[in-house]
Parts: structure tokens; C-alpha cells; sequence
């Protein structure tokens, strides 16, 4: 049995000699990048932190202790030192989640994956503790150092700071990169102190005076160097940041040192009061392909080569992302008012492709959402047209910038959200799901959702067209996959894919739902029912020839890979009545609940929405055995008008 195999809980570390932990290291460093390299995952992340959860679990006692991680893909290791050492299904239906998750243990707390908001949780949670007696509990916060250039950390420090009486540790995970290098005022400050020669060189020509007096001395320095951290930080400025604060600083520590990391937390923990321990790490710590990645140190990868490192996937259509990032830098080129901004995401949403022609037109501002919407209303107020590239889950933080800032403002702005929809694998708080239902509520905004690629491009040169509103673009995660030409394009825009000359059933697509509404209409047809496919491609406001058509047949039948409630269904529905049609509609969606990880396809088949369901329940429809109840038809076979619904209350 291994070291970690004898691990079944945090306690188990107790025993554990210094050499122990030392090997204990190296078997999770070498279990990461062998799981990892089977399912995918964050792996640079989880190399990065694997000595400083050691030593959080060795100083506190989980789950009396309550510990946070900000984000949540850096407890991995946190998941292995709890007793969960089964990789195999990391992030797939059944096995583990990507995050923590309650229902996998006592010791995960925030199951969100949302940056910076673990100081507000620790706030919150101190506060509680301190308010109904339970002094002897302690609150840890795991926080990132990309989670620094978040506004809503400063909104807690600014609460933390004014009540300095619980027991609350901020361990700063400094690793100089959020996904890539950490940008912002906080990052070049927290850079001076990783690489500040005055105190590198303190730090070591103490540590070696103390060597040459051997054991006696290596002791002596280990009682002291809580007091020669306070000395050097003071005396090469490291406090400079948190001085006015008022809350207590200890680093910079090595936080690949178990011992030194040990200590810092101990004298933390001993202190009573709020403290920051500020930890110094390697993002891919012992794995060199994922060191030597420029990009993102194997923030998040995919399936590879655990030797090299190299994917092992197979390369299919281009990605939604890829095909956005050329296109960007296509428009770019021919028009010099487009600007780039994202938050922390410059690669993984594709602006990166524009930062290197144009790295003047492009603003990366870290994981700051609401600011980078409201700098967009501001760029456009100067003459520009900004593009901001978020992931869709993501968006859900700066609503209310979208809403006041951009949108009263008619500011032509552009939104480009990818990862929409289902995304799979990083389950809840990574579902791009509650874009259109949210957005679609603020005046002024169109929302488009392409197909397929072509129709990604031809959406996007629409979108930047616009400069006296917010649009908004979104797309799915992964590969472009099929393509799907139009039989013909409406006078506003709405393309028709297939078209039946028997008219009872009326499928509105959106994006790549398409594929999905074409199977539906093959296997209506089977059935000897009618059925036209039309995507609106700009499905926010509802394209007034989609209200012509809906008049035109039995049933109208919507499908989106957001939730319906308040979905573009709702919007068409709604659109429907205030224009007399009383065509019934059907709005399928997803439901308005938190979706667990697994593949796009099990997740929508879990749902129900799948081809063949959708196809069983709207012939019922048809056939009236089902509500909504299709229009009935005439012995002529002309529509007779809707059939009336009579609810008979239950005796």
C-alpha cells in the first residue's frame, strides 16, 4: 500500500514523519498526472498547491475548521486528503465532481466555482462562528491569486478588516497566473514580492548562518522564523499592500516548504485574529511538460500523454472559440474602432488571437466581469465598439452593468459568451444556461445564437455592426461539428432548413439546437406529420416572420439549450398572443435546476431533450393525447383553430 492509499481522512496525516509527508508529496504529484492524463481536468492548478493542503490539513482540523477554495478547481488534492481517491471518473456522470461538492463530503463547503467570492463565505462563516460561541472553530481561505483582481474580494477585506476578533486565515495562493499570468496592479505588486532581492537575500543568508551551527541552530532558527518573516517583510516593504487594512501579514512562504508552511499557519492560527499567509507556489509544480506550457501551465487539459504530455485526443471540426478568434482578428484588421476585453480569459475565449496582432486593442482586466462591461460602455461613449468575450456562466455577474451601463445607455457594445448552453464535464456553476432567460429582459438587447460556423461569422460582422444597443453572441463548448445551409433566408434574417408543404408543425431552432430539430422533422414525417424547421438566428426580439409562420401551422414547437423558463420560448409565446395568434406552442428547455457534471449528451438525455422523446410527445400533441394540443384540422384539412382546453378539477 502506498502512502496516499493510507490515507482515508485528514487526521491520517498526524503520523506522518517529515520524510513521510516529503514521499506523500511525490504520490500525489505522480497520482494527479496519471488520473488526470485519463479524464481531463485541472491539473496545473492541482500540482501547484499539493505541500500547502498538506500543511492546511495538518495545522487545522477539517471539518471543524472550515476550509475554502477560491476557485474550487484547486482541491484536488484537498478531495485525495479526504478520503476521495477515486479518480476514474473525475468530472463524468457518477464519478467525481471537477469542484467541491457537499454531497461528496463534509469537508467541502462552497461548491461554486465563480472566482473571488470565498472571502465573503469566510466573512460570513467567522461571523457565525463568533456569534453563537464557537470560538475554538477556525475559517480557512484558499484564494488564488487571480481571485485578488476581483472586485467582491476587496468588498470582504473592506468588512474583514473592521473586526479583527475571529479567527479567519487568508492563505494566498501566489502563483503569478489566474489561467494565464495574473493581470492588474495587485499582480505586479505581489510579482515585486516573489522576486524583491532584498529579501530573497535575507531570507537565505539567514537560513544558512543558522545551518553552519547545525541542529541546535536549525532549531533555533525554526522558533525564530515566524518573527524573521515579520523582520524581512517589514524591512524590503512586503506589507506595503495591506497595511492600511489593518490585518496581519505573513510571507512571503514557500509554499512547496512544508515546514515553513507549517509554521506560518500555526502562527496564524495562534494569533486570534484575521491573517493573511502569503504563500509563493509553481503552477504545475514537478510535472515539466505542464512548466514548460507558455500558455497556461496545463491550467485545464483534455486527455494527453502522461510522459509528454502531449493530447491524445483526436482532432476533429474547428472549435467555436477558434473559429470566433479568427474571425475577430479578420473584422479587426479592417476596422480599427473594434477593441478586445475579457476577464481573466484572454485564451480560453480566443482574444488572444487578436492581443498578439493588436496588443494595444486588447484589455484583459482579471476576473473582474462587472468592471470590464461598464469599461465597454465607457469605450463605446469614446468612439470604439468593444467586444467582451466571457464565458457564459460567467456573465450572470454583471448584469446589472449590462442593464444600467451599457443598455440605458445605448451603447453599442458586444457581448460574446461562449461555453453557452450545457457544458458538461464542470457540472452546476459552469452551465452557460441562464444566459437568455436573463439577458433578454434588458431593452434594447439582441441576442443571436449561430447554427454552425458560417453562421458564427455572418452573426458576428452583424453584431459589431450595431452601435446604439448591446448584442450579444453565444455559442456552445466544443467543436463547430455539422454544418446546416438554409432552403432559403426570410426578408429578416430567419432561415428556413427545411420546409413542409403540409403545414402542422413549426420547429424554432436555436443555434445548435438545428441538428436536433431537422432529426425531429425526419421522424414527424415518418409519422406522416408535417414539419417546417426555421432558425431565427436572431432569436431576441423574436424576428417578426416567425410570428407569420406560427400562424400558419398547428403547433409551434420550440427547443433551446437554456432554461425555459423565460427562455426564447417564453419570448415567443408571449409574442404570439400579443399579435392574436393562438397557435399552441411548446417551449422545450432545460429545467430550472442545478444540472450535475457529465457529457453534453447525458445531460440533455437526462432532461429530455433528446430527438426521440421530443419526437414521441410532440406526435402526442398532434394526435391531442398530449398538451399542448396541435390545432385541429378541418375534413378539408384547413385549420380550424385552436382547440379549447377544459381543466376538470380533481373531486
Amino acid at each position: 500500500m502506498t502512502l496516499l492509499e493510507s490515507i482515508t481522512g485528514p487526521r491520517d496525516l498526524d503520523a506522518l514523519s517529515k520524510e513521510q509527508l516529503l514521499q506523500l508529496s511525490a504520490e500525489i504529484r505522480e497520482f494527479l498526472v496519471q488520473e488526470i492524463a485519463k479524464t481531463g481536468g485541472h491539473l496545473g492548478p492541482n500540482l501547484g498547491v499539493v505541500e500547502t493542503t498538506i500543511a492546511i490539513h495538518r495545522v487545522f482540523d477539517s471539518p471543524k475548521d472550515a476550509i475554502i477554495f477560491d476557485t474550487g478547481h484547486q482541491s484536488y488534492v484537498h478531495k485525495l486528503l479526504t478520503g476521495r481517491q477515486d479518480f476514474a471518473r473525475l468530472r463524468q456522470t457518477g464519478g467525481l465532481a471537477g469542484y467541491p461538492q457537499r454531497s461528496e463530503s463534509v469537508h467541502d463547503i462552497v461548491e461554486s466555482s465563480h472566482a473571488s467570492s470565498s472571502l465573503s463565505w469566510a466573512d460570513g462563516i467567522s461571523r457565525a462562528f463568533a456569534m453563537t460561541g464557537q470560538n475554538d472553530r477556525h475559517v480557512i481561505a484558499v484564494v488564488g491569486d487571480g481571485a485578488l483582481t476581483g472586485g467582491m474580494t476587496w468588498e470582504a477585506l473592506n468588512n474583514i478588516s473592521d473586526d479583527n476578533t475571529r479567527r479567519l486565515i487568508i492563505v494566498v495562493n501566489d502563483n503569478g497566473r489566474s489561467y494565464a499570468p495574473t493581470i492588474g496592479g495587485m499582480a505586479r505588486f505581489l510579482n515585486t514580492v516573489r522576486t524583491r532581492r532584498s529579501y530573497r537575500n535575507l531570507y537565505i543568508s539567514s537560513r544558512d548562518a543558522f545551518d553552519k551551527l547545525g541542529s541546535p541552530g536549525r532549531a533555533f532558527y525554526r522558533g525564530v522564523r515566524g518573527g524573521l518573516h515579520g523582520f524581512l517583510s517589514r524591512f524590503s516593504n512586503n506589507e506595503a499592500l495591506y497595511s492600511n487594512l489593518d490585518i496581519k501579514y505573513i510571507g512571503p512562504v514557500d509554499g512547496h516548504d512544508l515546514d515553513a508552511m507549517q509554521e506560518a499557519l500555526n502562527q496564524a492560527k495562534g494569533y486570534g485574529a484575521p491573517v493573511i499567509v502569503h504563500t509563493i507556489t509553481q503552477k504545475g509544480k514537478g510535472y515539466e511538460p505542464a512548466i514548460q506550457d507558455t500558455a497556461d501551465q496545463f491550467h485545464a487539459v483534455g486527455q494527453i500523454d502522461p510522459e509528454t504530455g502531449e493530447s491524445v485526443e483526436l482532432a476533429g471540426a474547428p472549435s467555436w472559440t477558434s473559429v470566433f478568434a479568427d474571425e475577430l482578428l479578420r473584422l479587426a484588421t479592417e476596422n480599427e474602432r473594434l477593441v478586445g476585453i475579457t476577464a481573466a480569459m484572454l485564451r480560453p475565449t480566443g482574444l488572444h488571437r487578436m492581443a498578439e496582432r493588436f496588443p494595444n486593442r486588447v484589455h484583459d482586466v482579471g476576473i473582474a466581469e462587472q468592471h470590464a462591461v461598464t469599461s465597454a460602455a465607457g469605450l463605446a461613449f469614446g468612439g470604439l465598439h468593444p467586444v467582451v468575450a466571457l464565458y457564459a456562466t460567467f456573465m450572470n455577474r454583471a448584469f446589472d452593468q449590462v442593464l444600467m451601463d451599457v443598455a440605458l445607455h445605448k451603447a453599442g457594445v458586444t457581448f460574446v459568451l461562449d461555453r453557452a448552453g450545457v457544458t458538461g464535464p464542470d457540472g452546476p456553476s459552469h452551465h452557460g444556461m441562464w444566459d437568455l432567460a436573463i439577458l433578454q429582459v434588458v431593452p434594447g438587447i439582441r441576442l443571436a445564437a449561430p447554427r454552425d460556423e458560417p453562421r458564427l461569422r455572418e452573426e458576428l460582422v452583424e453584431a459589431v455592426a450595431v452601435e446604439d444597443a448591446p448584442t450579444v453572441l453565444r455559442f456552445p463548448k466544443g467543436s463547430t461539428g455539422t454544418d446546416y445551409p438554409a432552403v432559403r433566408r426570410l426578408d429578416d434574417g430567419a432561415d428556413i432548413l427545411r420546409e413542409s408543404a403540409q403545414k402542422d408543425v413549426l420547429i424554432v431552432t436555436v443555434g445548435p439546437m438545428a441538428g436536433m430539430g431537422l432529426e425531429i422533422a425526419e421522424n414527424l414525417a415518418a409519422a406522416g406529420i408535417g414539419a417546417t424547421v426555421v432558425d431565427p438566428r436572431w432569436v431576441v426580439p423574436v424576428p417578426k416572420s416567425i410570428v407569420t409562420l406560427s400562424a400558419e401551422y398547428r403547433l409551434v414547437v420550440s427547443i433551446e439549450d437554456g432554461i425555459r423558463v423565460g427562455g426564447v420560448g417564453t419570448r415567443i409565446r408571449q409574442d404570439l398572443r400579443e399579435a392574436g395568434v393562438d397557435t399552441a406552442v411548446t417551449e422545450l428547455g432545460l429545467p430550472d435546476e442545478f444540472l450535475d457534471h457529465g457529457t453534453r449528451a447525458e445531460i440533455l438525455e437526462r432532461v429530455g431533450l433528446t430527438a426521440e422523446k421530443i419526437s414521441h410527445d410532440v406526435i402526442g400533441m398532434v394526435q391531442g393525447s398530449k398538451l399542448p394540443r396541435a390545432r385541429a384540422l378541418a375534413a378539408d384539412g384547413t385549420n380550424t383553430g385552436a382547440i379549447p382546453v377544459i381543466f376538470h378539477p380533481q373531486a
